[in-house]
């Protein structure tokens, strides 16, 4: 007769192990709070009501109470399926995602006017499942939440448009530069793509995503309008090295990117990538000091930095 294990145990054991894990964690990842409790249960309440989703909620950030408070949020769109499987993000993974709400815009929108946000950041899962991978999508959102919220900037933190579907007849790039095309003639705030992590390291941390095609993406958009700022960035802890570092932001500056966001990574389960390095505070330091130096207009670099951190300002 096979074994089988308790469900009990194997749960109290990957409870304990990842317990373990986050008592490992610096005290400098470990002693801040998430922000006020009323801040989140009230952009909590208004989502669910609307059945749409937040990144902030989605991959639990522990920035999420600071800037529901300073009236910004990152809304996802198209669902909470991706269909990709990058071995770093808690987002969910499947290649059969729900299809589009059509009345998502107009719920974000309300939920932009309800919540009395001054920036949003839409952002996505990628849809290689879309004809144009979900760019229209971004478009239409941000017209929804002009219409009822005039003076509300918007930024967008896209996919890389890299796959999906559309015209055989046209090439992978092609279609890449009419995707990103769409977005830009929309006029955002701030048009961020990240990177993620450094050239070594793309395959096994974003896997289908490719480092030089996520440049294209921030070259396109300077190429198209150089009045938009170009914003990408980095999680630390994958195993990269500060001269990678300094590479990756090197080639960022190369292609126009404007301002540059660095963190630290950390694992959302036992299912993700472990963590090869915890960096100090001392270092994000450094490193943000040289980013300045490279030439980024905007730099927040820190532990707890993620890709929207004080977007707003």
């Amino acid at each position: 007769m096979p074994f089988e294990a308790d469900p009990t145990v194997v749960s109290n054991f990957v409870s304990s192990e990842m317990r373990s894990e986050i008592a490992a964690m610096p005290p400098w990842l470990r002693q801040r709070g998430i922000g006020k409790a009323s801040e989140i249960s009230t952009v909590q309440r208004i989502i669910k009501q609307r059945q749409i989703h937040t990144i902030c909620e989605e991959g639990r950030c522990p920035n999420r109470g600071e800037c529901y408070s300073q009236k910004t949020a990152t809304f996802l769109l198209m669902g909470p399926t991706c269909t990709r499987a990058c071995a770093f993000c808690q987002v969910d993974k499947g290649h059969a995602p729900m299809p589009l709400d059509p009345q998502e815009p107009q719920k974000v929108a309300e939920s932009v006017q309800l919540l009395g946000l001054r920036y949003v950041v839409l952002t996505s899962v990628a849809r290689d499942d879309l004809p144009d991978g979900g760019a229209g999508w971004f478009v239409a959102t941000m017209e929804a939440i002009r219409q009822l919220n005039p003076a509300t900037q918007i930024e967008v933190l896209t996919p890389d448009f890299g796959g999906g579907q559309g015209d055989s007849e046209i090439s992978p790039e092609e279609k890449q530069y009419r995707r990103v095309a769409t977005v830009v003639k929309a006029k955002p705030a701030c048009y961020n793509h990240n990177i993620e992590t450094v050239r070594r390291l793309q395959n096994p941390v974003r896997r289908g995503a490719k480092y030089d095609r996520s440049l294209q993406v921030l070259r396109i958009v300077k190429n198209l309008d150089q009045n938009i700022p170009t914003k990408s960035g980095l999680m630390l802890g994958h195993g990269e090295t500060e001269a990678e570092i300094m590479e990756a932001m090197t080639d960022l500056r190369a292609v126009g990117c404007d301002r540059i966001t660095l963190g630290q990574y950390l694992r959302p389960s036992l299912e993700h990538l472990p963590v090869q390095k915890y960096w100090t505070p001392e270092e994000f330091a450094r490193l943000g000091a040289i980013a300045q130096e490279l030439g980024f207009s905007h730099v927040r670099s820190g532990p707890l930095v993620r890709s929207s951190y004080h977007a707003g300002e």
